[in-house]
């Protein structure tokens, strides 16, 4: 039998260590069982009972078990993820070990599976498409390597060497922003602390396309009381945060009918980062996440990393309207 300390938490401030996610779900429905087990696997959880998985601790690790966690139990499970300390029949070195050995199965599957696409002609039109969908692979079994397996470099050696004989495909532009929402104006826009792909993607929609004028506040995760005027968003129970399997900015551009066809490739590409299950699919998405993650190290403020990525999705939704005259948007401001 193995036995860690652990400590329930609010998922704050992460500490070295591991995180335990723990949950009991209901026999039915049926499909909530392999959707809870895909979701764990994507964000690289390692199994150690049925119902026990763990990840190393850190930021992201402890949003993923939370949003598991809330998917869970609105399927009418129990789930809650904790701060573990291993103290007797595994050790740190051996889940180690474990993470390792799963990652590097992954790693040499994938070199399987690419080893026979370059067996196909450049000409074929299954190659650059196996390419692209390689690279996305790739891209999503180094964000769980945590502890750099075996197989890794031998991986995107092969894959540099796919790329080199493949194109990347262009992209398709939309037409022009839709129009304001006056009863989500002059509102106090309320998200956690260290703000991400998300919360930023959701910022930069209220700010361009909902109200030019719309104030953030930043809390700590637990603070769930939000003042008059203000709106709680990619918060467990916020006024806009995830529901089934749309991300908070999905959920924040379809409640408030932002009808603008440019902001369909960036809603997919914002779900493919943050809920990691490969929905779409999309090839720029790991491109998008390398900027994001940069400015997220580079800026330590949230007022930094918004400002910031507001121009990054500036030039993000620019380039989904390519053909169409650069024009001034709502809220940016003038020099």
């Amino acid at each position: 039998m193995t036995y860690c300390y652990i400590n329930c938490y609010n998922a704050a401030v992460p500490e070295p260590g591991w995180l335990l996610f723990v949950h009991s779900l209901p026999p039915k429905p049926l499909y909530l069982r392999a959707k809870i087990r895909h979701r764990l696997a994507r964000v690289g959880a390692l199994a150690l009972k049925n119902s026990v998985y763990v990840l190393p601790r850190t930021d992201d690790a402890s949003e993923d078990f939370q949003w598991i966690a809330e998917e869970a139990r609105a399927g009418g499970g129990q789930a809650f993820a904790c701060a573990a300390e291993f103290v007797e029949g595994l050790d740190d070195g051996e889940v180690i070990a474990r993470f390792r050995r799963e990652r590097r199965a992954d790693f040499h599957a994938f070199t399987e599976d690419l080893r026979a696409l370059l067996g196909k002609k450049n000409a074929d039109p299954e190659f650059a498409a196996g390419v692209a969908r390689a690279a996305r692979k790739l891209d999503e079994l180094r964000a769980i390597d945590f502890f750099e397996a075996p197989g890794r470099k031998e991986a995107e050696m092969m894959l540099r060497r796919a790329e080199g004989r493949s194109r990347a495909p262009a992209v398709s532009p939309g037409p022009r922003p839709g129009k304001r929402h006056p009863d989500l104006t002059g509102r106090v826009w309320v998200t956690r602390r260290g703000v991400k792909i998300d919360r930023i993607a959701s910022a930069w929609l209220v700010r361009r396309f909902i109200d030019p004028a719309a104030r953030f506040r930043f809390v700590d995760p637990g603070e769930a009381v939000s003042g008059p005027g203000e709106l709680r968003f990619d918060m467990v129970g916020g006024d806009f945060t995830h529901e089934g399997d749309r991300c908070t900015f999905e959920v924040l551009r379809l409640r408030a009918g932002v009808d603008d066809a440019a902001l369909t490739p960036i809603a997919e590409i914002v779900h493919d980062i943050d809920l990691k299950d490969g929905k779409y699919g999309r090839p720029d998405a790991p491109g998008v996440k390398q900027l994001v993650d940069g400015l997220i190290s580079t800026h330590t403020t949230d007022e930094e990393r918004l400002e910031r990525g507001f121009a990054l999705f500036d030039d993000l939704h620019a380039s989904f309207r390519k053909g169409s005259s650069p024009k001034p948007r709502p809220g940016k401001r003038k020099k």
